[in-house]
């Protein structure tokens, strides 16, 4: 399995940091997030990864180099300054991540969740790992009804950021810019995304709040 991490994006809301750092290396107890990440990856198996590059992305490529010191294989997938959201930036790099499902993960977030080589049963064209809601949210993504991704008006679940997807998955999209979101909304309507729930140390670092609260939390 290949995985991908995105590393693209510019970090508004944190921004008295990453005006010079970009966000997948920030730092937590002494270690950028990207890192941890590629350690992670590594102790999985996953040893051939995709990174997409944005803002500042000169910095990640100095810092992960070709991966080896992590004991995997990077390759890059350049955005420039047309970032290309989620789906977009995924979509670019498609040529890099195989013919087999591949991991995606966002490289913004900090879990202890155990990353495994997630199969899909024949009718799903994606997983999405599952955590619960934050209290900093209203409301949250989805629904998890039998393995499956359901979409409601009542969602008690949030995308973590850590998901599976088939090549196929994209299938008809157009190189450019776009959401991933709206993608897996119709595949839940359809019944094809599979979901599973993690419930244990998980961290979305998108503003200082929660990059402070975090680092308070695990001892930083």
């Amino acid at each position: 399995m290949i995985a991908m991490i995105l590393a693209a994006g510019r970090g508004k809301r944190l921004k008295q940091i990453t005006e010079t750092t970009p966000k997948p290396l920030v730092e937590v107890r002494g270690q950028s997030l990207i890192e941890r990440h590629l350690e992670r990856l590594q102790a999985a198996g996953i040893t051939d990864v995709v990174i997409n590059l944005g803002w500042l992305g000169d910095q990640i490529i100095e810092r992960i180099g070709a991966g080896s010191q992590y004991g995997v294989s990077v390759v890059y997938s350049q955005e420039g300054d047309e970032l290309l959201e989620t789906g977009g930036g995924i979509f670019k790099a498609l040529h890099l991540l195989g013919d087999d499902p591949f991991l995606v993960m966002n490289a913004d977030i900090y879990t202890d969740y155990q990353v495994v080589k997630m199969s899909l049963d024949d009718e799903a064209l994606g997983h999405l790992v599952m955590v619960p809601t934050p209290g900093y949210r209203d409301n949250g993504d989805f629904n998890l009804e039998d393995g499956r991704i359901r979409n409601s008006n009542a969602s008690t679940l949030t995308f973590g950021g850590i998901s599976v997807y088939r090549p196929e998955f994209f299938a008809g999209c157009e190189p450019g810019r776009f959401s991933i979101v709206p993608m897996m909304r119709s595949t839940a309507d359809a019944g094809r995304m599979q979901g599973s729930f993690y419930d244990g140390l998980w961290a979305d670092i998108g503003t200082q709040e929660r990059l402070a609260a975090l680092r308070n939390a695990v001892g930083d």
